[in-house]
Parts: C-alpha cells; sequence; structure tokens
C-alpha cells in the first residue's frame, strides 16, 4: 500500500490516523499539519488536572517526537492549510507550498464559542478553554487572581468551577438557561451537580445571562447580570460550547451541515477526502450528528484509516464520555437524544445512576460514582440489548438480575 496521505488537523484524531495507517501496513508518504506550535497532545486534562498544576505538559503528549520519525509520519507543526484544490489533489500552505495527495483527511476540530466583542469578549481577563495555550493562559490568570466568573454551566464550565474552587478561588458560575446541563442531561443529573458545586462553595445562578461589562484598562472588573445582579470579577472563562472548523471544506464545496458531512466509512462526498473527529457530521439513530469526544475521535480515526488502506470497514457508533469534578466522576454511556422516560437509582448519597429511555429501550446513562451501571449500560447499548424501564427503577433489583431484551434502533 502505498501513495500519499495528507492529514489537515494534529489532535487526537488525526495523530490516530496516522498511526493506525502504519499499523495497517501502509508504506506511503504520511504528512500530518497542526496549526499548534506544540506535539498533539491529550485534551480532556486541560480542563482538570493541567488547570490545577496537577499535570507537566510533557504528560500530555499523545506521542513522544521520536515516534512520529520511527513511523516516517512527516508531522508539521506551527504550520497552516489555506486552500484545498481538489482538481489537482493538493493542499496548498500558507507559505505557498502545495503537498500532493491520493487521500485527504479533515481533522480540523471546533474551536470554542467566545462572547461577543460588543459584551468585550475581546477584554484581556476573559477565556476560553479549547486548546494547550488557553490552558496555560487560565492557569495563570488562576494563580494571579481570586474571584472567577464561569459563564455557561456545561460541563466544560462545571470542571473549571470545580479546579477553581480546589485552587481557593470565589466561583460564580451562570447559566443563561433555566437550569445547568439542560442540553445534555436530566434535570436529575443536573441537580446533583447544581448540589454538589453549591457544596463546595461555587455560587451556582441559573436563567440568567450577561447584561453588560464594566471595562478598564482593557480588562473586566464588572458584570451586571440580566437579573440587575452585579458581580466584581477578575478572571471570566466562557464555557458555551465549540463551533466546527469547516471553512476549508466549504470553500472546497464539500458537503456540510453542522459539520463536513462523511457516509459510514469517513468519506465526504468527495471520496479522495475524509473526515474525523470533532468536525465530521455523520448519521447515528437516523439524525445527523457531531459528537465532540476523545472515543468518536480514536473511533472514527480507526475507521478512516482501514478505509484508506483498503479495508471493507464501518463507524458503529457506541458514544461514551466522563466527567471528573472534585472526586465525582461522571461517566456517560450512549446519547440521550430523544429521550421519553428516566429512571434514577441510587446507590448511596453519592452515587446515583439516570436511565434513559425512548420508544424503544434504552438509549443512555449518566453514571454517577457508579462504575457498575456504566459498564452495564455500555455492554447492553453495544449489543443492541436494553433492560425494562420497571426493571431499572426497581431499587432492590441488581443490575444483573433484570429481564434483557434485543432492542430494534440498531445504528444504520
Amino acid at each position: 500500500m502505498n501513495g500519499n496521505v495528507v492529514i489537515v488537523g494534529s489532535g487526537h484524531a488525526g495523530v490516530s490516523v496516522a498511526f493506525k495507517l502504519r499499523t495497517q501496513g501502509f508504506k506511503g508518504n504520511i504528512t500530518v499539519i497542526g496549526e499548534e506550535i506544540y506535539l498533539p497532545y491529550h485534551r480532556p486534562p486541560l480542563s482538570k488536572k493541567y488547570i490545577a498544576n496537577l499535570a507537566d505538559e510533557g504528560r500530555l503528549y499523545l506521542k513522544q517526537e521520536s515516534q512520529y520519525r520511527s513511523e516516517k509520519i512527516d508531522l508539521r507543526l506551527n504550520c497552516r492549510v489555506n486552500a484545498i484544490h481538489r482538481s489537482e489533489k493538493q493542499v496548498e500552505l500558507e507559505d505557498g507550498e502545495r503537498i500532493q495527495y491520493d487521500a485527504l483527511v479533515l481533522a480540523t476540530g471546533a474551536r470554542a464559542r467566545s462572547l461577543s466583542t460588543a459584551l468585550g469578549g475581546g477584554a484581556q481577563n476573559i477565556h476560553t478553554l479549547r486548546n494547550l495555550s488557553d490552558a496555560k493562559r487560565i492557569r495563570d490568570a488562576l494563580t494571579q487572581n481570586k474571584r472567577l466568573l464561569v459563564v455557561g454551566g456545561g460541563y466544560i464550565g462545571l470542571e473549571m468551577a470545580a479546579v477553581a474552587r480546589s485552587l481557593g478561588l470565589q466561583v460564580t458560575l451562570i447559566e443563561r438557561e433555566s437550569r445547568i446541563l439542560g442540553r445534555v442531561a436530566a434535570a436529575q443529573t443536573a441537580a446533583y451537580f447544581k448540589n454538589l458545586h453549591e457544596k463546595h462553595g461555587v455560587r451556582v445562578l441559573e436563567g440568567v445571562g450577561i447584561e453588560s461589562l464594566e471595562r478598564s484598562n482593557d480588562r473586566i472588573e464588572k458584570v451586571r447580570l440580566s437579573d440587575g445582579t452585579v458581580i466584581g470579577v477578575d478572571v471570566v472563562v466562557v464555557g458555551i460550547g465549540v463551533i466546527p472548523e469547516l471553512q476549508l471544506a466549504q470553500e472546497a464545496g464539500l458537503q456540510v451541515a453542522n459539520g463536513i458531512v462523511v457516509d459510514r466509512a469517513g468519506r465526504t462526498s468527495d471520496t479522495a477526502i475524509y473526515a474525523v473527529g470533532d468536525c465530521a457530521s455523520f448519521v447515528f439513530r437516523g439524525q445527523m450528528i457531531r459528537l465532540e469526544s476523545v472515543q468518536n475521535a480514536v473511533d472514527m480515526a480507526e475507521v478512516v484509516g482501514l478505509s484508506i488502506a483498503g479495508a471493507s470497514t464501518r463507524y458503529d457508533c457506541h458514544p461514551w464520555f466522563w466527567s471528573d469534578q472534585y472526586t465525582t466522576k461522571l461517566q456517560i454511556a450512549g446519547l440521550n437524544l430523544g429521550y421519553t422516560q428516566v429512571a434514577v437509582r441510587n446507590k448511596n448519597e453519592t452515587a446515583l445512576s439516570v436511565w434513559y429511555f425512548d420508544q424503544e429501550g434504552l438509549i443512555a446513562v449518566d453514571a454517577i460514582n457508579d462504575a457498575k451501571a456504566f459498564m452495564m449500560a455500555r455492554k447492553w447499548l453495544s449489543s443492541g440489548q436494553s433492560p425494562c424501564l420497571d426493571d431499572i427503577a426497581n431499587q432492590s433489583l441488581e443490575l444483573s438480575a433484570m429481564t434483557i431484551f434485543e432492542k430494534t434502533d440498531l445504528v444504520t
């Protein structure tokens, strides 16, 4: 197997494709192009151990520099692709150089949403967290200041709040919607984490947004909320979601729909071009979705690597996620999209699981300090099986003793 493979993006997805190709015996040229100056690294620790000064930069790296050399992977850092020339099968770099490809992989990821300029999004002490440079700036800011405002009650915002409290900061978290985790979790999961953060001293304000910001010397000093509350701040971290990086794909005329549209083998509307990871949009349970997770990046990368190497394969998505906050571990199996019923199992005061069902059966679980529930749910979901809702709701019935049935809504 020979030819030229160019991978745009040096995150988990792009690097995984490169090394998967080598394990499949691909002998051709592999070029990985990344805009950052750092060796490719793990992103999940950025909002946890790294900002809390519990992990050195060197421990974040996916691979050591010598491994790229030994596998003959041309890793180009601090390098940007300006355009894709599909007719010539070339990518054009910022300096004008063109690189030929037989297969092109877009692993361009996503960028953090920021506050509008009108709200002061460009102020020195307002931060978003998406990459290692962001994490360095936030870590420095948290060690020098005392009052943090977190904007956004999703998992990134909650993890930031937990880290900041562990460092001794005064933390206020605001969520514009009626409750935290409103788009990703049931009310029961949200209530658990709101209570957890309030017990640790975080001020959680729901149903309020930013009305205006008071600036001095290019720094935000006060924030006026939509309910009239005024908060003094030293640092603001904004965690209000991400936007997929689609510009290259759009300008090249590829099909996009909240992501670069791919088939089950990771191919875009151009069969010589693949997309993988946070930027890729694919069919799951009858609808187009994007997944922002390491699991999705690695699993999609394996399929794309196999596809380029000539294997007949398809991506059967079995999502899972995790979040660490204080000493609490949340493990999520499946996606709760379209759930109609929820059952809660309380293991003890600090451990519970929230089970999501639709008309066909189990679709997801939030396991809070309950590894057994997480593992059982993953097993059932990956095999297309489901327990009965009534059994899950029966607290006296062990998971291993439940009636299990075959589902009909397997991924198509």
